[in-house]
């Protein structure tokens, strides 16, 4: 079919230009000079300006008028779907909307580090103001009437709704805040003491991404400040950050990213630089980040393998065996920050920025009061107050760069790797005898053959009932967090 192959074709090069504008973000965020920042945002206003204009090009209307989708097969019919739904999106929000949007956003990002180093929230509350009373007006635009926050979460889990999100973090809450008191009030782990020199540290970060089937050809490694991973097909790179006296924070941002990575990095060729050629969710996507990090990376059999690759890369450090060393990796205990949260507590701080954002989004709480509404719920949900405002409402990018919509997919993320983690321990019943050697490859297999190499073929629903043989809930995470965090405290 003529009009399909000629769509397709103009579509590759829009997905090429967009990942050229994706490799600026990475530059902007690991190796971009400060002063930069205010030409970038000229530059990413720019690309963004040539996205939209192809995006609402008058040439894909006729072709997709001319396309009977009925008469591709199953590929080419998810190829439609996606750009059939990504055109009438695009059409909705006015080009000069979305380059404000793209060059507001690129500067806001520096704005929001400044701040956040500063300890200077009323310094950012005026970027913020702009960047929600643009992002609030993108909504309106494409909700049409409808609720604008359902709008936003589309863009990052398409068919979800907020109503359906705070239904389900509703009914998890109690389980897991009983279990988090439960943890609390035993005797736990001991921290991890030491220091741990960065280059040490990077070193083995790099082997536990190749363990975890990181392609370096097609990929690399950065610091950064708030870890990421960016690109896809064959040009997937990740970050990570260092702390000396916690690796585990960049083992664990590593093994992360590089789960997203991978998400990437097997999706079949056959897709590159179409819609089908990336992962087809946030929540998706979530969900290999977090079954790698968590349930393979922190199970007991892979930290037994860990211990000992700690044992021969740093000096002797405080903790006497495996066993030990596998309570110290999951050890719960108060904190602040999210991306170093436990499993245990995690979910309970995406659910406080869902709420938050949901309600900013709604006009019944301005960016003013955000400090406060912060404070007050996190003193709520965690039982002590937020010390500093890098560790509350300035901790983490997403809302300067616009990212509305995008925080609940992580807890969303956690549920579906739940679900994949009973269904692979089904499929594979001698797993974890492979990761006491360090072998991840039958999990990671796995993940590439039932999920990942299919990339956006399925809605993201579809995708986790293709591979776990059943529709997601959020009983398998919770009886798996309930299982594993009862045997290490003794409960």
């Amino acid at each position: 079919m003529a009009a399909f192959d000629d769509l397709m074709a103009f579509q590759k090069e829009t997905e090429a230009l967009s990942q050229v504008a994706g490799r600026l973000g990475w530059d902007q965020e690991t190796m971009m000079p400060r002063g930069a920042a205010a030409q970038r945002g000229e530059e990413m206003a720019a690309m963004e300006g040539v996205l939209h204009a192809r995006r609402i090009e008058p040439k894909v209307a006729d072709w997709l008028a001319a396309i009977d989708d009925a008469s591709l097969d199953q590929v080419g019919q998810a190829q439609m779907r996606d750009i059939r739904k990504s055109f009438a999106r695009t059409q909705k929000i006015p080009a000069d909307l979305a380059a404000e949007i793209a060059k507001v956003t690129s500067q806001a990002q520096g704005q929001w580090a400044e701040a956040r180093a500063n300890q200077d929230v009323a310094a950012f509350l005026p970027v913020l103001e702009n960047v929600v009373r643009l992002k609030r007006e993108e909504g309106q635009a494409l909700a049409e009437g409808g609720d604008v926050y359902d709008a936003m979460i589309d863009d990052y889990e398409p068919d979800m709704t907020a109503a359906e999100l705070g239904a389900m973090f509703d009914a998890m809450r109690p389980r897991l805040v009983a279990l988090r008191a439960a943890v609390l009030e035993a005797e736990g782990p001991k921290p991890l003491n030491g220091r741990f020199p960065e280059v040490a540290q990077l070193a083995l970060s790099n082997k536990l991404a190749a363990a975890f089937g990181y392609d370096f050809n097609h990929g690399r490694i950065d610091k950064a400040v708030h870890p990421f991973s960016s690109g896809s097909g064959q040009d997937v790179r990740i970050t990570t950050r260092v702390a000396v006296d916690d690796p585990f924070n960049c083992f664990y941002s590593t093994v992360h990213e590089v789960g997203h990575a991978c998400y990437e990095q097997n999706i079949d060729n056959a897709y590159l630089l179409t819609p089908l050629g990336r992962g087809v969710s946030m929540g998706v996507h979530e969900s290999q980040s977090r079954i790698y990090e968590n349930q393979l990376a922190r199970s007991e059999a892979f930290t037994g393998w860990l211990f000992d690759q700690m044992r021969s890369s740093f000096d002797e450090f405080d903790v006497s065996n495996a066993r030990e060393f596998y309570g110290t990796v999951n050890r719960v205990a108060n904190g602040y920050i999210r991306t170093e949260a436990d499993e245990v507590q995690y979910n309970l701080h995406v659910m406080l920025r869902f709420d938050l954002e949901r309600a900013l989004m709604g006009g019944d709480l301005a960016v003013k009061d955000l400090e406060a509404a912060w404070n007050d719920r996190f003193a709520a949900d965690f039982g002590y107050a937020v010390d500093k405002p890098s560790n509350g409402v300035l901790q983490d990018v997403h809302w300067s760069v616009g990212l509305f919509g995008y925080f609940p997919t992580y807890a969303l993320g956690n549920v579906y790797a739940g679900c994949l983690n009973a269904a692979l321990r089904k499929a594979v019943p001698n797993l974890d005898a492979q990761l006491a050697q360090g072998d991840t490859s039958a999990a990671t297999t796995w993940l590439k053959d039932n999920l990942q190499t299919h990339g956006g073929l399925r809605s993201p629903r579809k995708t986790i009932e293709h591979a776990c043989g059943q529709a997601p809930t959020s009983g398998p995470l919770l009886d798996y967090l309930e299982l594993k965090f009862k045997d290490i405290y003794g409960l």
